[in-house]
């Protein structure tokens, strides 16, 4: 469980709290130990997050109304980006799976990994506390809601790119600023997204977090892992 430790920057007080969390029902079932999977800790998990980004979002966002701010949590705890957050980690190398759903490729299963990444939360709460709990996940989802500052009315970018390209590999696209312009007071920057040594698109702009996004915005147009 220590590579994984490292990844996530959190080292487990009790360790069968990590085990638990990594635990599909279907291992569970063929080791005749049907009550130790992780979905009792996703149950557990799922609440906690719902707290943290609802409170994260609200502070945030204070000129925003309800309405928009529930729209906003649910991109950030749907299953697509919970699967996201978890192939960003490489999660899915450490879930103990059954013999079916390991053949079947339940390692990139998105709802085995959003699953097993709420299962993840729940255990990190209860291993420190609400706190602990509340930097480490914002840690982890700081891509997808920091993208929502710059880019509140649509899905961000960057993290549709994220999860797009993650669903075909685990790597995570990489962002470069290649050029500044302009006078110090109007700055231009221009970034590149690149993935498997392939450069996917460029944007530019007035900081260096609009330009990435402009970038990830031109790569998702043009599709060019697809070519």
């Amino acid at each position: 469980m220590q590579p994984l430790e490292s990844r996530i920057d959190y080292q487990f007080r009790d360790a069968l709290l990590l085990a638990e969390a990594l635990t599909h029902p279907s291992f569970a079932y063929e080791a005749h130990q049907p009550h130790c999977d992780n979905q009792r800790l996703e149950f557990l998990g799922d609440a906690v997050l719902q707290l943290i980004v609802t409170e994260e979002l609200f502070k945030r966002f204070g000129d925003l109304t309800e309405g928009q701010l529930t729209k906003m949590r649910a991109r950030v705890v749907s299953r697509r980006a919970l699967a996201c957050f978890a192939m960003a980690i490489h999660l899915g190398g450490d879930i103990r799976l059954g013999k079916g759903e390991e053949a079947s490729g339940g390692r990139r299963r998105l709802s085995i990994l959003a699953d097993a990444f709420e299962a993840l939360i729940g255990a990190v709460y209860l291993d420190s506390d609400l706190e602990q709990a509340r930097a480490w996940v914002v840690r982890l989802l700081e891509p997808e809601i920091g993208g929502m500052i710059t880019n509140p009315g649509e899905r961000n970018p960057k993290g549709e790119l994220q999860e797009q390209l993650q669903a075909i590999h685990p790597q995570a696209p990489v962002y470069r600023i290649i050029r500044e312009s302009g006078l110090d007071h109007r700055r231009v920057f221009q970034a590149e997204v690149s993935w498997q040594n392939q450069v996917l698109g460029t944007g530019k702009g007035k900081s260096k977090k609009e330009a990435e996004i402009r970038a990830a915005s031109e790569a998702l147009r043009s599709r060019l892992w697809e070519t």
